[in-house]
């Protein structure tokens, strides 16, 4: 049974995710071998099949892993008991922070969706669906109670965010003029003044 854990208390399996999103972000998903990857999380390969069945689930966890995170909170603020536009500009913002938080995992993944099986791309997109449709029925909230304008189909407004979104590891920098925290509310302010009725 490999260890779960090492020296340090890491578990395993996020020392090989760490690992494998510093080479895949470094060489690229298709010139980064197994090999590479147990050896920089110090650990044998044996243990990665024990957690990971291939370097495909490991792409795709890589993905799935910040999904999940924001997916919940996304949940959260949907459900707060708060004004549509105020619960709207924060689940606006809170994906730009989280994206440039986990900034090597979103360009892995946009870089490299491709090499997904199609299984598991199916999957990511399902899970990915799902979360756009949350975020678009706060949209749909607002226009159907007149605070948000309806000239524009939901469909079309989640796609111009997340279009900004899903390009964010192509320019932004953390050493450049803008915090995350920054950029976050810009491009949140600049969705809501969209939908201005």
């Amino acid at each position: 049974m490999p260890r779960t854990t090492d020296g340090d208390g890491t578990p395993v399996p996020q020392r090989l995710l760490a690992a494998a999103t510093r080479l895949f972000a470094e060489q690229g998903y298709d010139r980064t071998s197994v090999q590479e990857i147990v050896e920089a999380a110090g650990v044998t390969k044996g243990a990665l099949y024990h957690y990971f069945g291939s370097k495909d689930d490991l792409l795709h966890e890589v993905y799935a892993r910040v999904l999940r995170v924001q997916q919940e909170r996304l949940d959260a603020l949907a459900n707060a008991d708060e004004p549509i536009e105020k619960r709207l500009r924060a689940a606006a913002a809170d994906v730009v922070v989280t994206t440039i938080e986990n900034l090597d995992d979103a360009m892995i993944f946009f870089r490299s969706m491709h090499h997904l099986s199609p299984e598991k791309n199916k999957q990511v997109r399902a899970e990915r669906r799902k979360y756009h449709e949350r975020f678009r029925a706060l949209i749909e909230e607002g226009q159907s109670t007149g605070v948000f304008s309806a000239a524009t189909p939901a469909d079309l407004v989640v796609d111009y965010h997340f279009g900004s979104v899903h390009h964010l590891s192509t320019w932004y920098r953390p050493d450049g003029p803008m915090s995350p925290q920054e950029v976050a509310d810009q491009l949140a302010d600049l969705l809501l003044r969209a939908l201005r009725p």
